[in-house]
């Protein structure tokens, strides 16, 4: 089981490896494992959610490296943050908001590939379409 300051360490260390400044909360009111705000620039996480997923995301790896794999794809959030018009969730229909939702779900998980290290890609793509799979069902 991860404790919240397991957790906490293995984002900041992640970030940091990644020279990027990006802050780091826990939230236990978070209905996800992690979570990007753009406009505070900060990974929220709940440990509760983070072990629950984990249990359900089954990969042969590490607790450090399936959480520093959950960073990566909120790494994703933030590389992504400027490549799409975010009017589109106030101001469209909800059918224009899903989609868009959608395509900044995928567009996460491709952005945040990119600072995978090469050791964790498999393991990262496995994550990915375990989650695809999730959110199926």
């Amino acid at each position: 089981m991860l404790y919240i300051w397991d957790i906490e360490r293995i984002i900041e260390n992640t970030l940091q490896e990644l020279n990027l400044d990006i802050n780091c909360e826990f939230d236990n009111t978070l209905t996800v494992p992690m979570s990007y705000n753009l406009s505070t620039n900060t990974i929220k996480f709940n440990y509760l959610q983070v072990n629950g997923y984990k249990g359900k995301i089954r990969v042969k790896e590490t607790e450090e490296n399936f959480v520093r794999i959950l960073v990566y794809r909120m790494v994703g959030y933030y590389l992504e943050k400027n490549r799409i018009d975010l009017r589109t969730l106030l101001y469209g229909g909800e059918d224009q908001k899903e989609e868009l939702r959608a395509k900044i779900d995928e567009y996460s998980w491709e952005y945040g590939r990119k600072v995978v290290p090469e050791r964790l890609l498999e393991s990262y793509d496995q994550v990915r379409e375990l989650d695809k799979l999730l959110i199926k069902n």
